[in-house]
């Protein structure tokens, strides 16, 4: 029986298997980094990928190794190791834990709304969950300090829990639907406000810009700017189908007997409705965009726009990596 021919060592594996200047791509991209059933994965399944993926960026190729085969391993890779570090990321802090964790805490912010304990205390589990998926994913190129940490996490909780309970005050004479959106009001303003200061010396010091071909040409807070807004957005359109669309169906079964009946079938009821949004909107909503996003040069500060236009005059666009 004839051997498959060898792969090529020329494979860039450093980038994504789908074209990202398409939506389409994107979403490819991220239906994969995002899949809950990498969780499942043993640790010896992952030591075998972190192998292969080594082996091959340094040249050597396994026998009988596929291209399917290759692109599996990369992206089992890229789901439970660091980018910069390498080091094994924290469980819940992976990509692949966005929908399992995001779908109970949610689910339970939305069951869970009427009083002020409960408010407290499923913001506080939120905000918790949100400051170790941002240190697990941190930039090896701008590390987060302790202290940039704990004011990113006070500051969102605190944000979170005063826009909550404002808002639960607000609506006490409103109709009943009108209090279900509550959580989804807090969670977004914790986004605005815990992103940017998670970032902060990126909006003070700038992040890396390039050209088309990855060459370095300098840092920019202009393109900072834009990366963190890209994000915010990004992640508050990750709880817009989960938080909008249960309340409204949850809002109708409460009015029919079978949850009167059955009123402990409230909270898994609404964690899979939350679950069945976030399977979609969290790898959608990662893919609005390029994850190497651009920008014009004239939109740039004029100080970096002179240090580019002495290193290449015709310039036109820079490239950056937005981040997650």
């Amino acid at each position: 029986q004839k051997m498959p021919p060898s792969l090529p060592a020329t494979i860039n594996i450093r980038e994504p298997r789908w074209d990202q200047s398409t939506f389409q791509g994107r979403a490819k991209h991220f239906f994969m980094v995002t899949d809950p059933r990498n969780l499942l994965l043993s640790g010896a399944t992952l030591e075998e990928a972190r192998r292969v993926v080594e082996d091959y960026r340094a040249g050597t190729v396994h026998p009988g190794l596929t291209e399917d085969q290759l692109w599996r391993a990369k992206y089992i890779y890229d789901s439970a190791f660091h980018p910069d570090t390498g080091e094994k990321m924290i469980l819940v802090g992976r990509m692949s834990a966005q929908v399992p964790m995001n779908m109970t805490i949610t689910g339970c912010m939305l069951t869970f709304y009427r009083t002020t304990p409960a408010v407290l205390f499923w913001q506080w589990v939120n905000q918790s969950f949100n400051a170790i998926v941002n240190y697990t994913n941190r930039s090896g190129d701008a590390p987060i300090t302790p202290s940039q940490l704990g004011t990113a996490y006070v500051s969102a909780t605190t944000g979170a829990v005063v826009t909550a309970l404002g808002l639960k005050s607000l609506t006490k004479h409103l109709p009943a639907i009108i209090g279900r959106y509550v959580p989804f009001a807090a969670v977004a303003a914790a986004n605005c406000i815990n992103i940017p200061l998670m970032r902060q010396r990126e909006l003070k010091l700038g992040i890396p810009v390039t050209d088309e071909n990855g060459n370095r040409l300098g840092e920019s807070t202009a393109a900072a700017q834009k990366a963190i807004f890209q994000v915010v957005v990004s992640r508050i359109g990750m709880a817009v189908p989960a938080m909008a669309i249960p309340p409204v169906i949850m809002n109708m079964l409460e009015k029919r007997a079978f949850l009167k009946r059955y009123p402990y079938l409230n909270a898994p009821l609404q964690v899979s409705l939350v679950g069945l949004c976030l399977v979609f909107a969290t790898p959608l909503c990662c893919a609005l965009f390029p994850q190497k996003s651009s920008m014009p040069v004239s939109s740039l500060e004029p100080e970096v726009q002179d240090q580019i236009r002495k290193k290449d005059p015709w310039l036109e666009t820079v490239y950056f990596n937005k981040g997650l």
